[in-house]
């Protein structure tokens, strides 16, 4: 079972919410730092290991610069997250580039960055020779079809558009051999927030066997091996969070078995996580507005699902936390909502929390992934602000809240005038 504190005080989010109005995105620097550190001790066993931050988890550079100094790279899938990481200096093999129905100008941005390119599709090596030329060392994404169940979040390998077959691979490889590429890498990723520790050995296992294949049939020598990203965390406070140290030795067993004992090492392994590194560090910081009663109680708060979606779309569990009443009895049931005109605009549902005041601040957590990157401006709403607390206890911030000037800054209200 996991604790769901909060690392602030009542009084601290109150002094960072009158310079910073709610709702915000707070995160947690302290916390993600210590996670990163347990992250590279237990990996550290394998062989060049490296790990790619999942820029589309939290796409800030304030963030990518932090996991940069700690030694990461980054993992894009578009030209706007090829500039972020640029931007925190991380460029060259340092970056991974990884997209699906990729259009030309990423291509030519991730080889003038000399990002690691790793191809969705056999049909992308002509594409990508024609608008940007072949780069020294290519990687292509590997769908194992039926060899790999998928799990409830991304699915069936079979159904998902990604990745090369098993076939396809050995086509692929064998290509641009022949037009003189010498650099191989390989990369899969088919899972999500999974928590099962052996779902990423067994993954392991399937990509060093296809990599000892491809090698004995086409004579070629893989310099890495991409385990994708995928680790879940514990959303829901009677789940525990995933030991990385138990895949960590997972893997380095089937290393040991399949690549080390058919003389295929040195194989560097790579991952690309993005929510086990940040997720749990950062929260979601309303206000409540109103409290409505009428079939059920409801709490009204200043945030909506435009600023935290996956409850309202995916049904998921974010814990809240009412700084100050942490200790209260959790003896009132309440949906928690948002204003959007949608009634699925809520944060929680039939949930047990203190007495709610209007006025009370509220902290949903696990909010540091797929929280504001999957924010958007429907009914008007404007993205809030995200907020960075700083080890020595400062608050900094790294993104301000949206104004209605951003709002509007696409529309030609002057050609109104003249518009019949």
């Amino acid at each position: 079972m996991v604790s769901k504190e909060v690392p602030f005080t009542k009084e601290k989010v109150q002094e960072i919410a009158e310079i910073y109005p709610t709702p915000f995105h707070l995160y947690d620097e302290k916390g993600i730092l210590k996670n990163v550190e347990k992250l590279k001790e237990a990996f550290g066993i394998l062989e060049g290991f490296q790990e790619y931050y999942a820029v589309k988890a939290l796409p800030n550079p304030y963030i990518l610069k932090i996991l940069k100094n700690q030694g990461f790279g980054a993992d894009c899938s578009s030209l706007p997250e090829l500039v972020l990481a640029e931007k925190a200096g991380i460029v060259g093999g340092n970056i991974m580039f990884s997209s699906n129905d990729t259009p030309a100008e990423e291509f030519v941005k991730a080889k003038e960055l000399g990002a690691i390119i790793n191809l969705d599709d056999i049909s992308h090596i002509d594409y990508l020779e024609k608008h940007a030329g072949l780069p020294e060392m290519i990687c292509f994404r590997y769908n194992p079809g039926a060899l790999k169940k998928g799990n409830k979040f991304i699915g069936n390998p079979e159904d998902a558009k990604y990745g090369f077959t098993r076939e396809q691979l050995f086509e692929g490889y064998k290509k641009l051999a022949d037009k003189g590429v010498k650099r191989f890498g390989i990369h899969t990723m088919v899972a999500s927030n999974e928590l099962d520790p052996t779902y990423f050995i067994e993954t392991a296992r399937i990509l060093f066997e296809v990599i000892a294949d491809i090698s004995k049939e086409l004579g070629i020598k893989f310099e890495f091996a991409n385990l994708g990203g995928g680790i879940g965390i514990p959303y829901e406070p009677d789940q525990e969070p995933v030991p990385y140290d138990v895949i960590a030795k997972g893997v380095k067993e089937e290393y040991d078995k399949i690549i080390s004992a058919n003389g295929l090492d040195p194989l560097k392994i790579y991952l690309e996580c993005g929510r086990v590194i940040t997720g749990p560090y950062g929260y979601l910081i309303s206000k409540v507005r109103h409290l409505k009663h009428t079939y059920k109680d409801f709490v009204g708060m200043d945030a909506t699902m435009a600023n935290l979606m996956r409850p309202g779309v995916y049904g998921a569990y974010h814990h809240i936390t009412v700084p100050g009443k942490e200790n209260q009895p959790h003896d009132h049931t309440y949906d928690v909502t948002g204003s959007l005109c949608e009634n699925n605009d809520k944060f929680a549902i039939d949930r047990k929390l203190p007495e709610i005041e209007i006025g009370d601040i509220l902290a949903m957590h696990d909010a540091g992934a797929h929280g504001h990157a999957m924010g958007f401006n429907y009914n008007g709403k404007l993205r809030s602000a995200e907020i960075l607390l700083r080890e020595d206890g400062s608050a900094v911030q790294i993104r301000r809240a949206e104004t209605m000037e951003d709002y509007f800054a696409t529309l030609d209200f002057e050609g109104l005038e003249n518009f019949k």
